[in-house]
């Protein structure tokens, strides 16, 4: 029995039997003249396949997930624009359900769950609309301009495991994923306005917003969305009701920080994103000195409005201070703002600055793993010189980090993902970056250490999962193409190669110069049997990193703990056409 992987694509017509007794010739005849006019031609310039026709339905088969919804999408629109010049009474409503699954081949014909479970989420979707399950929507949130509401898990008939079902938006007013709400309270914290009147200033506001997310990160009860994908806003004027459907969130912090001379004056809102009520405002008053007491101050009456019934135990962990220096802090701030820029020279500027704020203070634990994490990107992209000493100074960095900052999630995750790549010590760097999740189920960052760890260990269908995890998290973030790099390099430790190419192409279309997307991308492609877009991408590799060679990979490959997938990552290079 042959099986395969396929998309399906299930539509059928609303109320085709009515249709049939008011007009059966007429039915019939413009029936025909849609499937032969638009369905047929538009599947099949979709790379897809109609396999069965079924009174007034069809089953089509696509390679690419993307395909079967993008021909899904402009099949629905079609059908509008068609329907449109036609009387009410001789209008064809169709409805489509899409899912992703084995199929068993017989000759022409497909069978099985992917089957049933589309033609089950056909019978689910509005007329003129479109469901999906999870498994499709996983796969081209990140891909397709379109948005997706959570209609909710279904039991359908003769298949055991309830579905989780999307609805497919086609009246383009938000072309993003719409995540679902969490099932606990949630906040986006916005980026607070700089009323300082100097614009040097910005990046003290950034610094307190992201104190007050990491505080609200603490509390357990929380799902916080992370900083990366909230200042995503920034500089626009928001509706919050948009903010809570793009992000997932129930709750928006807005707020505005007033620094002059030595003194700060913060206010916040809390709003609510289903309804625009403001539920809590609050201002905040003290010396410049005060800043950190601040901070926990905005935080507490942020969870006293949400979650009252939150330990006071997590309470008082929200009042940790980073450090008491305020330079370095000043310093640490300035890195944050660009040490995530994907160049040589912000990487360079940005450890200078965190270099700084460890002379400034010896115990600063985050600006420790922020400078080893610079080295992290050094390896990863091939800019060390001295690899020797490199190597070296970003265990030195990663180790104090942890022993500074054992309470301090975000300094194990960087400085556990900085032993497991830069130093190797792959056991010490997974145990980090758990004791960081324990701490914190929240970090997105160390939701992605993780999955990468895992793919490094030989769990490549863990570390998809963990890096889903991390971009539901931050769904905007500005790392998004590394942890899709990540699921790239997951995928293509599994075997599936065309994922792996999905991903890899998604990470390059965030970050275009990303040499380690670009490095699985060509060796994907040349285990896929392409090997000339194999070999156009391995040129494209080499333009942006022209000493790269075959030999030399060890220098910038993850510490696989499978000789297989150190073997494969090198072979599949080679195939590509990478020098020796």
């Amino acid at each position: 029995m042959e099986r395969k992987l396929a998309a399906i694509m299930a539509a059928d017509v609303v109320g085709y039997s009515r249709l049939m007794e008011q007009d059966e010739a007429g039915t019939f005849e413009r029936l025909r003249a849609h499937r032969k006019e638009l369905f047929e031609p538009e599947i099949q310039q979709r790379n897809g396949r109609v396999f069965k026709l079924v009174g007034d339905g069809l089953f089509a088969e696509f390679a690419s997930v993307v395909d079967a919804v993008e021909c899904a999408v402009i099949l629905q629109r079609g059908m509008a624009q068609r329907n449109s010049k036609l009387p009410v009474d001789q209008r064809i409503n169709i409805r489509i359900g899409l899912h992703i699954g084995d199929v068993i081949v017989e000759d022409s014909d497909r069978h099985g769950d992917a089957v049933n479970v589309a033609a089950r989420l056909q019978q689910l979707a509005d007329p003129g609309g479109i469901c999906v399950s999870r498994s499709v929507m996983d796969h081209v949130k990140q891909k397709v301009a379109l948005a997706f509401e959570l209609r909710g898990e279904e039991r359908l008939k003769n298949i055991a495991e309830p579905v989780s079902v999307f609805r497919v938006r086609l009246d383009g007013t938000q072309a993003k994923f719409l995540p679902p709400l969490p099932d606990k309270p949630s906040i986006a914290v916005l980026p607070f306005e700089n009323l300082s009147g100097d614009p040097e200033q910005e990046y003290f506001a950034d610094g307190m917003v992201e104190e007050i997310i990491t505080a609200l990160s603490r509390f357990r009860g929380l799902f916080v969305i992370a900083r990366n994908s909230s200042f995503t806003y920034r500089g626009r004027a928001v509706d919050v009701k948009q903010v809570g459907r793009e992000l997932g969130v129930r709750y928006v912090l807005e707020g505005s920080v007033r620094r002059g001379g030595d003194r700060l004056r913060i206010t916040g809102q809390l709003v609510s994103a289903s309804t625009g009520a403001h539920l809590w405002a609050d201002r905040f008053e003290g010396k410049l000195a005060e800043v950190f007491d601040l901070q926990d101050q905005v935080a507490m009456s942020v969870v006293g409005a949400i979650a009252r019934r939150l330990e006071d135990a997590e309470i008082e962990r929200a009042k940790r201070k980073p450090t008491e220096d305020l330079d370095a802090y000043d310093y640490y701030l300035r890195g944050l703002a660009i040490a995530d820029i994907v160049t040589r020279e912000a990487n360079d500027e940005a450890l200078r600055l965190f270099n700084q704020a460890i002379q400034r203070d010896p115990d600063f634990a985050l600006a420790h793993g922020r400078a080893a994490f610079c080295y992290n990107r050094r390896k990863a992209n091939n800019w060390m010189v001295d690899r020797v000493l490199e190597i070296a100074t970003a265990a030195r960095l990663a180790r104090r980090a942890i022993e500074l900052g054992r309470d301090d999630a975000v300094a194990l995750s960087y400085g556990g993902h900085v032993l497991a790549y830069v130093a190797g010590d792959l056991d010490d760097g997974a145990a980090f970056v758990d004791r960081a999740l324990v701490l914190n189920s929240n970090l997105a960052t160390a939701w992605a250490s993780s999955g990468w760890i895992r793919m490094c260990f030989g769990a490549p269908d863990i570390a998809v999962d963990h890096e889903a995890r991390a971009m539901r998290l931050s769904p905007l973030d500005p790392r998004l193409f590394l942890w899709q790099f990540f699921t790239a390099l997951a995928h293509y430790c599994a075997g599936h190669h065309q994922e792996a190419i999905s991903w890899a192409e998604s990470s390059l279309r965030e970050q275009p110069n990303s040499v380690s997307a670009m490095r699985i991308l060509a060796a994907s492609l040349a285990l896929e049997g392409r090997i000339g877009e194999a070999q156009r991408a391995t040129a494209r590799l080499l333009t942006v990193d022209p000493t790269l060679r075959a030999s030399k990979l060890g220098d910038v490959m993850p510490p696989f703990r499978r000789p297989e997938d150190r073997t494969k990552y090198v072979e599949g290079l080679r195939q590509a056409g990478l020098p020796e």
